[in-house]
């Protein structure tokens, strides 16, 4: 989806203003309170950026690369998302590029938000101020993309407060548009013009990746004086990094008017992801041959990155890398790429750093306390090719984690891993003893970190800290009427059984699929369910299970697979007494066949099916077992013989030309099927909307009273009626919302309100069908949402800002 943002312009103002509270309804539209909530799987994405007020104790921020912002909450010892409210039609603001808190005024907080700065999308980068700790939002459009989750995300902050004149405000961009400035608490922002540095590292889709962080030197400015009537005086020496295999690193030495790259800095063609300076003057970097998060350099004898200290008081610098710890058939690579790095506020001379997509055997932590002239790191080799830890991890509260295997202790290869792609890491500045760190798929802490300083067999305390935090792609969601309530696919992730949705379950596996893509439950008998989803190779792409998603077998492929075949899970299709599979899988290059096939004996076997375009999107009738349906590029399928034989309607005419997500069958009654489709800004010419069919897909008939929809799902019916209540992510009357009808279709209920939007919102959603009015949606980066009818009106959360 796309959409243009208008108004480029060298000096941007655009200042909205927050707006109220409650409820929102559409013109002519009914709207309903609704509790609103989370289904746990706690963590599930990439958390690129933590951010420590350095003034308040327990004021902490984390970002992430598509699903929003959060603030940790000591009182109930949770994360709390700051932008539930970002919009369908502003989708974009939910990827977070940097974040700063202020350290004059703990009270202000600043994001960039953007989660694209190629051509995923039209809108230009949002840049958020508040003055309440993220509660209510202001909101600056800058003339340009952001890129939270652009590769090199991990590396930054890009946002920076100057802490002597918190009115300044500096931003890193992307794409050659260099370095910004805002003299006015973030309302509007100049060009640094005087900022010329060379930036040739790009990215992979072709945009420079541009500066990266922002360092000031406070004793060369100071804070106002408000006894003696002083004004703050701007910081006067700042220093940039730069995305550049040259000259990396800048500075200023006259708040900001002239620039000129740090004399002596190393030139080993390497990029710097983070710099820290010490309140006496010394200036730590990490710097890696690659960007990130997943690039990185191969173990193949080669420097892939280091460590440097600059003492800016001397200019002498020097290079404190620690030394290799590696497994013996990885002896030869002569240094670590690295991305974390940390300071102890209270001690200059201990640092941390981290490496970066070691992905074998495990991710490094180090640690000095005598300013890098030595490390620690948080396991080491043993006799005996083993592995030595000096921590133990607790990840009880993900107890997916393990990905459904562990491991000895001793193996050199962990499972659950230490980490991976460990972008970030920080001390906090108020208990020297605690770190947090981001992943890959989580956020830990680690507690007691002197134990490594007195190395006398006290570990470390690994704990995963990410209460709160639901950041999952979620890409299909299924609530059978027995059993599990939830039964979930999800990117990166696989996918979960909720038996209980407030507890963070354990992955399906057997077999693992990294990317599931689809599922599907029997509907007259929900013990039977298959998923499929993306693999390589000769690993099957579809699982089965017999008992309600509780365990699981894998089946054959539904084609000759070989080595190096990577061919996606595309859809699936499982009859209503479950004896029939028809699926879809997705061919990954042109010159593969991938058709359409069914199986009669739980995918053992496979048989092509016949008049029906390779990856079509397939569901089944959910009352007459011998049904099967299908769309393809804006022409519908039905089969009446169990997915051998499909053919097409011709009179189902004037159909979207594709879907945002899969369109179904009622429960209950034969051949009443849902289509659904959004707006597509680059096809204007493609049909949208909603497009029902009671005759098992042979005609369509398009709802007047809705504009478009993303996804459709259907619950347990309202009190005294006999059709399942539709959910909907979708347009009435010019808003675009989640809504419910109690009457097929007839009339809308909007059910959540300007501060419940959740975003991207556009593949699954699925009501309860033991449940009344339970709704749960899957969401690109904020979790999957729960909402339930309030017994009353539910109390405001966040407010988000809204256009004059």
């Amino acid at each position: 989806m796309k959409r243009k943002v208008a108004g480029i312009i060298a000096v941007i103002a655009l200042t909205a203003s927050l707006f109220g509270n409650g409820v929102m309804a559409s013109s002519g539209s009914k709207s309903q309170g609704y509790d609103w909530g989370r289904v746990k799987t706690v963590g599930g994405g990439f958390v690129p950026g933590i951010i420590y007020n350095p003034s308040e104790k327990d004021l902490v921020y984390v970002r992430t690369d598509i699903g929003g912002a959060y603030r940790w909450d000591k009182k109930t010892n949770t994360w709390k998302q700051l932008l539930d409210w970002v919009g369908y039609d502003n989708w974009n603001m939910a990827g977070v590029e940097s974040l700063a808190t202020d350290p004059v005024d703990p009270n202000r907080v600043y994001i960039a938000a953007g989660t694209y700065s190629n051509d995923f999308t039209d809108q230009n980068g949002v840049m958020l101020r508040s003055n309440d700790k993220g509660e209510t939002w202001k909101k600056t459009v800058l003339p340009f993309k952001f890129g939270g989750n652009m590769p090199g995300r991990s590396m930054g902050e890009r946002l920076a407060i100057d802490p002597n004149n918190n009115s300044v405000v500096y931003f890193g961009a992307r794409n050659g548009n260099g370095l910004w400035r805002s003299t006015d608490y973030g309302a509007t922002w100049n060009k640094v013009t005087s900022f010329t540095a060379e930036q040739n590292v790009k990215d992979y889709y072709g945009g420079e990746v541009g500066p990266v962080w922002i360092a000031f030197d406070a004793t060369t400015g100071k804070k106002a004086d408000a006894k003696h009537k002083k004004s703050a005086q701007t910081t006067k020496t700042i220093y940039v990094g730069v995305a550049d295999t040259e000259q990396s690193i800048y500075k200023s030495t006259d708040g900001g008017a002239t620039w000129q790259p740090v004399a002596g800095q190393p030139h080993e063609g390497f990029v710097p992801h983070h710099g820290a300076l010490t309140a006496d003057g010394k200036l730590y970097i990490t710097y890696n041959s690659a960007i990130g998060p997943y690039d990185g350099p191969a173990w193949n004898g080669t420097k892939a990155g280091s460590v440097w200290k600059l003492d800016t008081k001397s200019g002498v610098w020097t290079d404190i890398s620690p030394a290799v710890i590696a497994p013996t058939d990885a002896s030869g690579v002569p240094s670590y790429p690295f991305g974390g790095l940390a300071v102890d506020p209270s001690n200059p001379n201990t640092v941390m750093v981290a490496t970066m997509n070691m992905w074998w055997p495990d991710e490094h932590i180090f640690r000095s306390t005598d300013g890098g002239a030595t490390w620690t790191s948080f396991w080491t080799m043993g006799e005996g090719y083993s592995r030595v830890n000096k921590y133990d991890l607790d990840y009880s509260q993900s107890p997916w984690l393990d990905w459904g295997r562990t491991s000895s202790p001793t193996d050199v290869e962990q499972n659950p891993k230490l980490g991976w792609m460990i972008g970030d890491l920080e001390i906090d500045p108020f208990n020297p003893d605690r770190l947090l760190y981001g992943t890959g798929a989580t956020l830990f802490a680690a507690d007691h970190l002197t134990a490594l300083d007195r190395n006398n067999g006290d570990k470390v305390k690994v704990s995963v800290h990410a209460e709160g935090i639901e950041e999952t792609a979620v890409l299909g969601l299924i609530s059978p009427p027995d059993g599990a309530h939830l039964i979930s696919a999800m990117g990166d992730i696989g996918g979960f059984r909720h038996e209980d949705l407030d507890k963070a379950p354990t992955m399906i596996t057997n077999p693992y699929i990294g990317t599931s893509t689809d599922l599907d439950y029997a509907e007259l008998n929900p013990n039977l369910i298959v998923r499929v989803g993306n693999a390589e190779n000769k690993d099957a792409r579809l699982g089965l299970s017999t008992d309600n998603g509780v365990t699981w077998t894998p089946a054959s492929n539904a084609w000759t697979d070989t080595d190096g075949d990577k061919t996606q899970g595309g859809t699936v299709a499982l009859s209503a007494n479950g004896n029939t599979i028809v699926w879809a899988p997705k061919s990954a290059s042109a010159d593969q066949s991938r058709p359409v096939s069914y199986s009669n004996d739980h995918g053992r076997t496979w048989t092509a099916s016949a008049g029906i375009p390779e990856g079509a999107t397939v569901s089944s009738d959910r009352v007459n077992s011998s049904k099967f349906y299908a769309y393809a590029d804006g022409a519908f399928y039905v089969s009446k013989d169990g997915g051998a034989n499909f053919v097409k309607s011709v009179k189902a005419v004037n159909l979207p030309s594709k879907l945002n997500s899969k369109f179904k069958a009622v429960p209950g009654v034969e051949g009443d099927i849902w289509l659904v489709a959004a707006k597509d800004n680059t096809n204007t010419q493609s049909e949208y909307g909603i497009f029902h069919s009671t005759d098992s897909g042979a005609t369509f008939t398009k709802l007047k009273n809705v504009q478009e929809s993303a996804m459709i799902g259907f619950g347990k019916a309202a009190p005294g009626q006999s059709y399942m209540a539709i959910y909907i992510n979708g347009r009435i009357n010019g808003k675009f919302g989640f809504y419910r009808s109690d009457d097929a279709g007839r009339s809308w209920i909007r059910i959540n309100d300007d501060l419940h939007q959740y975003a991207n919102a556009t593949q699954a959603i699925t009501g309860d069908p033991r449940v009344y009015g339970r709704v749960y949606i899957g969401t690109n980066g904020f979790g999957i949402v729960r909402g339930d009818i309030a017994a009353n009106k539910p109390k405001p959360g966040n407010s988000g800002p809204k256009e004059k």
